[in-house]
């Protein structure tokens, strides 16, 4: 009796057992099947515009960023995880780094801070150096924009002082206009992996912290020469980045904004078949946001940010304040709103003086890729630009050209509601036509789901590489 009662139960759990597995192979299948149809998608809508030979001019800035593990290099300075993590607009002293990291690394979200003190500075760049798998890389939103677009086919002429050394780094392309300089200011990438633990805190998802304290960036160095050269390239587009080097960097009164003023000279004396974009990156200094407001946004036709930057711009837009942190896995409902929010804004923008009204916004999240154009711009290829800046964020994070699927994740949905109203449509995600475009108003939407690296090699750079791709199928 005994042995056949354990025979029968024997038996049972492996039916059971044998369920699982099988459920959880057709389950594998299933998902397999998925990414193998969104990524073909991918690439046949990336390929069905090829890529022009459009001038486009970038500035500013550039640096040699140094990439390290950031636990590492933080263990390196015998500081540990904080009791209780804090914000801070600059870095002064180790125990800030800490705090400074613990509150950011706790929710995934990316930033980047200035530090006042140099002495504090070098310590962390000889902890970085001593890392093991540390790597210096080109670095500044100008140079790797530069990078990607020369990359892709454009004729590009980058404005910005760097050393030979930076300078030889770049294709053969890339025209640089500014002055050389001996030695550049370095930027430290601290970077963390998903689920790494630090102390009580988990890291939600893979991102950095980058710290510098530099010297030459924040006064737009080369802009002069810039300014000169352009009138002779006659660009079809203009790239505007870096400019969060000057967030809480110590200028003598008025300099800050006269290097702003002069730099909207530039933009005003474009002529207006010249498009404007301007790069978002981290900024919380509000008195600075307001001017780059003035100065740089409304002389653009088109913005790129990622999903922290973008609540910080409607912040400032709606309540004239900026926004520390945010979601960093945000639903698409809540950006397609709050990218409403910008374009409403600043389409509004008179035509006069220079200025320009918004017609172009490109958001990059992890999850997904979302571009609005104005339906009576002459931005073009919507879809296919979403479509290859959706692979490009793959091909940056897993440094790779080739799309691995064993090294990929999709995290949106088979469908997903077009805003937070209760009344709004649900958009299906077509796993053989991912990309879903649909027009509102005077604009159109299209929207890309992101093909998630799972096994992260840089995230650093890849908002200036997943912008750059969007814009070389739309000029």
């Amino acid at each position: 009796m005994f042995n056949e009662a354990w025979k029968t139960g024997g038996f049972i759990s492996f039916i059971v057992i044998l369920t699982a597995y099988l459920y959880k192979r057709h389950s594998d299948e299933i998902l397999q099947d998925r990414l193998n149809q969104i990524l073909t998608g991918l690439l046949r809508a990336e390929k069905k515009v090829p890529p022009g030979n459009s001038r486009v001019a970038l500035g500013f800035g550039g640096c040699d960023d140094l990439f390290a593990d950031a636990l590492d290099v933080i263990d390196r300075l015998n500081l540990s995880a904080p009791e209780s993590p804090k914000h801070f607009y600059s870095v002064g002293n180790a125990q800030e780094l800490a705090e400074l990291l613990g509150f950011f690394f706790q929710h995934g979200a990316a930033a980047e801070r200035f530090v006042v003190n140099k002495t504090l500075f070098n310590e962390i760049l000889q902890c970085a150096e001593a890392s093991p798998d540390h790597r210096w890389a080109l670095g500044g939103n100008a140079p790797v924009m530069a990078h990607r677009l020369a990359v892709e086919g454009m004729d590009v002429m980058l404005g910005a002082r760097l050393t030979k050394h930076i300078t030889s780094s770049l294709p053969d392309g890339v025209k640089v206009v500014g002055k050389p300089l001996e030695k550049s200011d370095v930027h430290i990438i601290m970077e963390y992996d998903k689920g790494e633990q630090w102390g009580q805190y988990k890291a939600p998802r893979a991102n950095r912290l980058i710290v510098h304290s530099d010297d030459i960036n924040p006064y737009l160095a080369g802009l002069e020469e810039f300014a000169e050269e352009l009138k002779k390239f006659k660009p079809t587009l203009v790239v505007v980045g870096g400019l969060q080097m000057m967030d809480n960097f110590p200028y003598k009164e008025g300099e800050r904004l006269g290097r702003l003023q002069k730099l909207q000279k530039v933009l005003k004396d474009l002529p207006l078949t010249t498009k404007v974009h301007f790069e978002m990156a981290s900024f919380t200094d509000e008195k600075l946001l307001k001017e780059i407001l003035d100065t740089v946004v409304l002389y653009s036709d088109s913005l790129g940010m990622n999903e922290q930057e973008l609540p910080n711009l409607v912040s400032l837009l709606e309540a004239g304040n900026v926004t520390i942190l945010s979601d960093s896995h945000p639903r698409v409902a809540t950006v397609l709103d709050q990218m409403r929010t910008v374009y409403s804004y600043l389409k509004k923008t008179r035509e006069t003086e220079g200025r320009r009204r918004l017609t172009r916004l490109h958001v990059h999240t992890l999850a997904f890729q979302a571009i609005l154009t104005s339906k009576s711009s002459s931005w073009k290829n919507t879809m296919s630009a979403a479509a290859k800046a959706a692979l490009t964020a793959h091909r940056h994070t897993c440094g790779s050209h080739y799309i691995d699927l064993m090294k990929t994740k999709v995290l949106l949905d088979d469908s997903f509601s077009a805003s937070q109203d209760k009344a709004s449509r649900k958009i299906q995600v077509i796993d053989n036509r991912p990309v879903a475009c649909w027009e509102e108003d005077d604009y159109m939407i299209c929207v890309a789901p992101g093909l998630v690296c799972t096994q992260v090699i840089q995230t650093a750079g890849g908002g200036d590489n997943i912008s750059s791709a969007g814009l070389v199928l739309q000029i």
